[in-house]
C-alpha cells in the first residue's frame, strides 16, 4: 500500500516537473510539440497532470530536452555526481561536447591530431571562441596565420574564411564554444587598459 501511495506521488510530479523544464528553456509548446509530434493538447494535460505519464511520451519529451529521463520523472540521487560525455570522432579530430541541452551556445573540447596542420579554409554562419588547453594551435582567419599558446583566447566570425589546427609539432587541446546565430561572446571582465605613456 505504502509503495502504490509513493509511486502516485511521483506521477503526480511529473507534469509540474515538465512545465519547469520546458519553461527554463524557453520552449513553448507548440516547439514541443513539433520537436516531439505529440499534440500540443497532449502536452498541455500532461503537464496539468490530467494525463498518465508513460514512456511512449516521456521518451521523445526527454529526447527533445536533451535531458536523463530520470530528471523528468524525479527518479532518487544516486550519489555519483560525473557526468559521462561521449567523445566523437570528426574528421580525424576528437571533439567531446560539453552542452547538455540545444540552445544558442554550444561548448566543445577537441583534440587536434599533430596530421591536422593543413590549412584548409572554410566560411558559415555563427561566432567562435577558442581558448587554447595545451599544445600549440595554428589559427589562419582571412588574411591572417597567427599560432596560440596555451591560455590565449581568439574569438571570430565564422562567416570569414578560417582554419585551425596543429602547428604540426604535436596534439592540440582546445575549448570551443560556438554560437550558429553568430552572437558575440560577452567579456565580464577584460584587463585594464594602460593609460597612454607621457610625453614628459
Amino acid at each position: 500500500m505504502e509503495q502504490s501511495s509513493t509511486i502516485t506521488q511521483a506521477l503526480s510530479a511529473v507534469g509540474p516537473r515538465l512545465k519547469r523544464v520546458r519553461t527554463a528553456r524557453g520552449v513553448t509548446l507548440a516547439a514541443l510539440s513539433e520537436a516531439t509530434g505529440i499534440s500540443k493538447s497532449t502536452l498541455s494535460r500532461l503537464e496539468a497532470g490530467q494525463r498518465r505519464p508513460s514512456l511512449e511520451l516521456l521518451l521523445p519529451i526527454a529526447q527533445a530536452h536533451q535531458v536523463p529521463l530520470d530528471e523528468l520523472v524525479g527518479a532518487p540521487e544516486v550519489g555519483d555526481p560525473r557526468v559521462r560525455l561521449k567523445p566523437h570522432a570528426v574528421n580525424g579530430n576528437t571533439v567531446l561536447p560539453l552542452t547538455r541541452q540545444p540552445g544558442p551556445l554550444q561548448s566543445y573540447k577537441m583534440v587536434l591530431p599533430a596530421s591536422r596542420d593543413t590549412p584548409e579554409l572554410c566560411t558559415h554562419e555563427g561566432y567562435e571562441w577558442l581558448y587554447v588547453l595545451s599544445g600549440r594551435l595554428r589559427l589562419v582567419l582571412a588574411d591572417h596565420d597567427i599560432v596560440l599558446d596555451p591560455g590565449e583566447v581568439a574569438e571570430f566570425e565564422t562567416r570569414l574564411p578560417h582554419w585551425f589546427g596543429s602547428t604540426g609539432d604535436g596534439p592540440v587541446e582546445v575549448l570551443s564554444l560556438f554560437g550558429r546565430q553568430g552572437e558575440r561572446m560577452h567579456v565580464r571582465a577584460r584587463p585594464a587598459r594602460r593609460a597612454p605613456a607621457s610625453d614628459t
